[in-house]
């Protein structure tokens, strides 16, 4: 088996193979017209005599030589195999994503709506971290938890199909909604814990003051990402009427942008605005980033030096080479 070598330590004694060309060369025009001259009357006395092996053989000496010479020169340049070993060490995110499900999450200043918009967009940046547990929480006029922490994240996406408004008593509980998303991660033992709260209203509902349960998250090590999801001015939402049809109709939009400034604040996170999908795909784009994954890989290298073998071949073809020249192929005077 021949050994795999991955480096050399000292290659520039390559060039000295090519010598090895010259050496041959000089073997050539040395022997060719090197056959003794004897004169006879008649070369019948010589036509019945055997042709000895050796007159063949005795090249033999020359090339064990030479390839003595070329392990020789291998050896001299050191190779050397590597052998490394890494150690990899992944500390991943714990994220309690929180979503608003209330009525004026059906909101058509977004596409489809803001809520489709927000569950799509959501699904996108947890694509991107697969090393990270996530878990949903949903609330409008109360919460609940809809997936709890899991990296199974193809489950994630499938109840996201399932999160409608609708749901839940309408209204918008931004306190219980935070609560719940600490409950969640109070326990964790996770290098970062985050949570993710989108919503597009003003908090009036719940029994928990929004600012008590970031105290909570405080508490907890948990920082909150608050987004607040709506175009300025006014929306179109769709209204039904008394015959089942349905209209768009211009409706304020009302966005408590202090309150989630203040809770992302308090937690050390940050407020954002997103008043369309693309702003919401690059709100979603800066907290991934802030948010990576810590990834340690240790790298260790260790080389093995190779020529002992080499050497040890040239040793003995060498050997090898003297014994026949002064055992079997010995020249008499």
């Amino acid at each position: 088996m021949i050994p795999r070598i991955d480096t050399w330590a000292n290659p520039e004694y390559f060039w000295l193979l090519l010598v090895i060309p010259l050496l041959i060369a000089w073997y050539w025009f040395r022997n060719k017209n090197s056959h003794p001259d004897v004169l006879f009357s008649g070369l019948r006395v010589f036509s019945d005599m055997p042709k000895s092996p050796k007159t063949w053989l005795v090249h033999a000496l020359f090339v064990l030589r030479i390839i003595a010479l070329a392990l020789l020169i291998v050896a001299l340049a050191r190779p050397q195999s590597t052998s490394s070993k890494q150690n990899i060490h992944i500390e991943g995110v714990d994220i309690v994503m929180a979503l608003d499900v209330s009525g004026s999450m059906l909101a058509r200043d977004f596409k489809p709506d803001r809520l489709e918009a927000a569950k799509e967009v959501a699904k996108e940046f947890i694509a991107k971290r697969p090393n990270d547990r996530v878990c949903l929480v949903i609330f409008s006029g109360e919460a609940f938890t809809q997936v709890p922490l899991t990296t199974d994240h193809q489950m994630i996406y499938d109840l996201f199909r399932e999160v409608k408004s609708g749901m839940i008593e309408d209204g918008t509980a931004i306190g219980d909604g935070l609560a719940t998303a600490v409950s969640r991660l109070k326990d964790s033992d996770a290098i970062s814990k985050v949570i993710i709260l989108l919503t597009d209203g003003v908090n009036n509902s719940g029994s928990l003051d929004p600012l008590s349960a970031a105290e909570m998250a405080k508490m907890f090590g948990i920082r909150v990402y608050t987004i607040g999801v709506g175009s300025k001015g006014y929306a179109p939402y769709p209204v039904q009427d008394q015959f089942g049809r349905i209209s768009l109709q211009q409706m304020e939009v009302q966005i408590d942008e202090e309150l989630l400034q203040q809770i992302a604040a308090l937690t050390g996170g940050q407020y954002f605005r997103a008043t369309d999908n693309e702003g919401l795909r690059e709100v979603y784009d800066q907290i991934d980033k802030l948010e990576k994954s810590k990834i340690d890989i240790t790298e260790f290298r260790k080389k093995h030096e190779m020529f002992l073998a080499f050497a040890l071949w040239a040793l003995a073809i060498f050997i090898v080479e003297i014994m026949l020249r002064y055992l079997y192929f010995k020249l008499l005077p």
